[in-house]
């Protein structure tokens, strides 16, 4: 895990799903499959936000072929991502730390091998009326953004990114009771709510709150810069590449490769600017369809690790801000036993 400025939505999975996830994940699913060439086809979950980045890097890159590893993108979101890996339909996952330690907690036999991205790149944005009324631009004062939001209708997809706005708000004198909130099942949904004028503003990863800036139907007025408790160096928040311990176990060879291709990315990630010509085509495939500069936006949002490695000390405050912070997972822990460095290089 590492530090800077800038996770992603996620709710909990409920005890139904993870209870078939259990029963479904037992025996010999979730291998990966060999092709002619020798090639081992592996599937793996993402959510579609910029955390994926990373391992479109590795394949773009070709750190991925480097270990005779083939990659298929299965999309998931917060409340199926835990039970694709248990039933065997992924075999790695894209996992924010919330939705990892929700499934710890219910005795899912899950190991972080390798973080592939840190922060939380949250934005919140306005809409241009809302904006005008109450004459907030991209550049208002943290403290001013926050008493304006006083009386106003607030979206929000996740208890995730409402807990975090609540943060931000805590942290500039305001109660995040003094709003109405309205729960939208996704952020596309939030989007659709404010140009609607259903809700004054929402709380989302990027790059939706980017998107409607570029739009012209709202401002960005929260973003990692203007809100230090979403940095990792005080949340202790990164992603994290997790797959069942039975995988691990029997294909080590294949969770080595991957896990080594991703530090490569988010290395080079780390040491490239964010409109670098290969970082930005592999943006596009990411994340299709949203505009380059928005793309570069979001990506400078993230801290992308020289390192995959993790430690004892960067879980242990991952699980005060996902306990304590924004109060997700009452009976949150990860242990030694949850999390490994073998993998990588």
């Amino acid at each position: 895990m590492r530090k800077r400025t800038s996770p992603r939505t996620l709710a909990l999975t409920s005890a139904a799903i993870l209870g078939a996830a259990l029963l479904s994940g037992c025996g010999d699913q979730g291998a990966a499959t060999v092709g002619s060439d020798g090639m081992k086809t592996v599937s793996v979950g993402v959510s579609g936000n910029i955390f994926d980045l990373s391992i479109r890097m590795a394949e773009e890159n070709g750190y991925f072929a480097k270990h005779h590893i083939k990659i298929k993108y299965v999309t998931l979101n917060a409340s199926t991502g835990v039970s694709g890996l248990q039933s065997g339909s992924v075999q790695f996952l894209n996992a924010s730390p919330t939705s990892f330690i929700a499934a710890l907690s219910k005795g899912l036999p899950e190991i972080s091998v390798a973080t592939n991205g840190g922060g939380n790149p949250l934005g919140i944005v306005v809409s241009s009326e809302f904006a005008k009324k109450q004459h907030l631009t991209a550049d208002t004062p943290a403290e001013q953004v926050a008493k304006a939001l006083v009386g106003s209708t607030a979206g929000a997809s996740s208890a995730n990114t409402k807990a975090e706005a609540g943060l931000f708000l805590k942290a500039n004198g305001v109660s995040s009771t003094k709003m109405k909130w309205v729960s939208l099942p996704n952020p596309a949904a939030d989007k659709a709510a404010l140009t609607k004028g259903e809700v004054d503003w929402f709380i989302t990863s990027e790059p939706i709150p980017l998107q409607v800036q570029d739009d012209g139907d709202g401002i960005v007025v929260a973003d990692p810069a203007k809100v230090p408790q979403w940095a990792f160096e005080d949340a202790g928040y990164g992603q994290a590449v997790v797959v069942q311990k039975s995988f691990a176990k029997n294909d080590p060879d294949t969770v080595k490769g991957f896990a080594t291709a991703v530090q490569q990315a988010t290395a080079y990630l780390s040491s490239h600017e964010s409109s670098d010509t290969k970082v930005l085509a592999a943006a596009r495939k990411t994340l299709p369809g949203v505009p380059d500069k928005v793309l570069s936006a979001s990506v400078g949002q993230v801290d992308w690790p020289k390192s995959a490695e993790m430690d004892a000390a960067g879980w242990k405050k991952t699980v005060a801000f996902v306990k304590d912070g924004i109060g997700a997972v009452p009976d949150a822990s990860v242990s030694s036993e949850d999390w490994t460095n073998t993998y990588l290089p």
